[in-house]
């Protein structure tokens, strides 16, 4: 699954992160999370898993399409 800007602006948001603290998990540059979010620029498929990998680790869950819409959610 690769998660779509509005998830990682989601994600980042249950979790209290800002852009500058998914940069320092993730070790993406805080350019490249702002251009994404924005919907500017598609970054590579290991930049997004490193993002979604960074987030998860925090305690969120990414929920695929499912006819509902994609979303996350805190792990329970």
């Amino acid at each position: 699954m690769t998660i779509t800007p509005a998830q990682c602006r989601a994600g980042r948001a249950l979790i209290g992160w800002s852009q500058g603290d998914l940069e320092e998990k993730s070790k993406v540059a805080k350019k490249t999370i702002a251009d994404f979010e924005r919907g500017v620029r598609n970054p590579y498929a290991r930049t997004l898993a490193d993002l979604q990998s960074a987030i998860e680790s925090a305690g969120v869950e990414f929920i695929p399409e499912n006819g509902g819409g994609a979303g996350v959610r805190l792990k329970s």
